[in-house]
């Protein structure tokens, strides 16, 4: 039991210095490269571009469009890395931003359906589903290259129930039991931290080829 509890808080010290890194990239992001950006296209605005050729003049209007690309990308990343929307607007809102976000643009199709009974439990607690949610989609678009991904919830009692639903290449239970220990696997093994400090549970299922789950469970209070 001792060396549960020193183990449980190792993991908490090292998941509240992530999170503690998390918070200080997203306010240097906010504060420095954000401001930058800002700065240099208040400059190009005001810029004199009559004297400019016309390929000049297409080459300045490109050079705006790319920063202001840029301001977009570096607030959203800011936003995620901070949780706002999450501290904002509870996990489910969180989910479905952070869903459209991360499969906008991609060959990837994607549903929500989440339980409208769940409220915010506990901030840490929404904060560590939240981050789970994000590593595993994350983890599925980089290597399990999926077509469709699915997440749904429901509310059970005193449990969260998650099912991730996708069609891409499965992880075995068997498998994610050894990959979390590799040094490869240090995405999977922040998940099993978070899953460990929250009491939970996560298994992994494949029912046939391009048909896998991924479930969590999650003690909450309502």
């Amino acid at each position: 039991l001792l060396k549960e509890q020193q183990q449980n808080q190792l993991i908490e010290g090292a998941v509240r210095s992530e999170e503690t890194e998390r918070h200080r990239i997203a306010e240097m992001l906010h504060d420095e490269v954000g401001a930058l950006l800002s700065s240099s296209r208040i400059f190009l605005v005001e810029m004199n571009t009559q004297n400019l050729s016309t390929e000049d003049q297409k080459d300045h209007a490109k050079v705006k469009e790319m920063i202001d690309e840029s301001i977009q990308k570096v607030r959203s990343i800011s936003h995620n890395l901070h949780s706002t929307i999450l501290k904002e607007f509870g996990l489910n809102e969180a989910i479905r931003h952070f869903m459209k976000k991360v499969t906008g643009g991609m060959a990837v199709n994607s549903t929500v359906e989440l339980d409208e009974e769940y409220k915010i439990s506990n901030a840490e607690t929404d904060l560590a589903v939240y981050r789970i949610i994000q590593e595993l989609v994350n983890n599925l678009i980089k290597h399990a290259h999926p077509r469709q991904i699915d997440i749904s919830s429901v509310l059970s009692g005193q449990e969260l129930r998650l099912i991730l639903h996708h069609n891409g290449n499965g992880l075995s239970q068997e498998q994610f039991e050894e990959l979390r220990y590799k040094s490869e696997g240090l995405g999977l093994k922040n998940i099993q931290n978070r899953i460990i400090l929250l009491k939970g549970e996560i298994s992994f299922e494949i029912k046939n080829p391009n048909d896998c789950f991924i479930y969590l469970n999650i003690p909450v209070q309502q």
